[in-house]
């Protein structure tokens, strides 16, 4: 047996109101089950999943301050999105809110990178078409600044990932 994908995500939140509304706001999530002032349950547009992110309340927890040092536990999730388009929609709705905190391009991914309301990171990100991740690869250094303009123009309005129907 292997396992073949993330199926969902459950974070511990320093205000659950605050986190229900930063994930239905800016990466569209609905509510599919709330425990008021204890948890929710969200799921991802399109998801055949029950719950792509559960979020639990801490009491008398604080956000993770910007300057905190790295510790032991999760860096970051990535949610994959379909299309640039989507990517740039996602990125204003994020800058617009203040959490966007940095964007890369990874060659086989194009990445922005956001901070929620307890500070948790993650990624939004899009994939490159499999078949050209080889030739991706040779173009630069895996990790170079994120030009999304240039690359909408290169891609254009292109599905890819699970959006296209693939997991490869």
């Amino acid at each position: 047996m292997s396992v073949r994908r993330l199926n969902h995500a459950v974070l511990y939140v320093h205000d659950l109101a605050s986190a229900v509304d930063f994930y239905t706001a800016t990466l569209g999530m609905e509510v599919r089950a709330h425990i008021p002032g204890q948890a929710a349950f969200l799921r991802a547009a399109g998801s055949a999943n029950d719950h792509d992110l559960g979020l639990f309340a801490l009491a008398a927890s604080a956000p993770i301050t910007a300057d905190a040092p790295a510790r032991v536990g999760l860096y970051h999730l990535a949610w994959e999105v379909g299309t640039l388009a989507e990517l740039e929609e996602i990125r204003h709705r994020l800058a617009g809110r203040g959490a966007l905190v940095g964007a890369s391009d990874h060659r086989v991914s194009k990445s922005l990178y956001a901070k929620d309301p307890s500070g948790i990171e993650f990624e939004v990100m899009w994939r490159v078409p499999a078949e050209d991740w080889e030739a991706e690869s040779r173009r630069g250094p895996m990790i170079a600044p994120l030009d999304l303009a240039e690359e909408m123009s290169r891609w254009g309005d292109r599905v890819t990932g699970a959006a296209a129907g693939s997991v490869t």
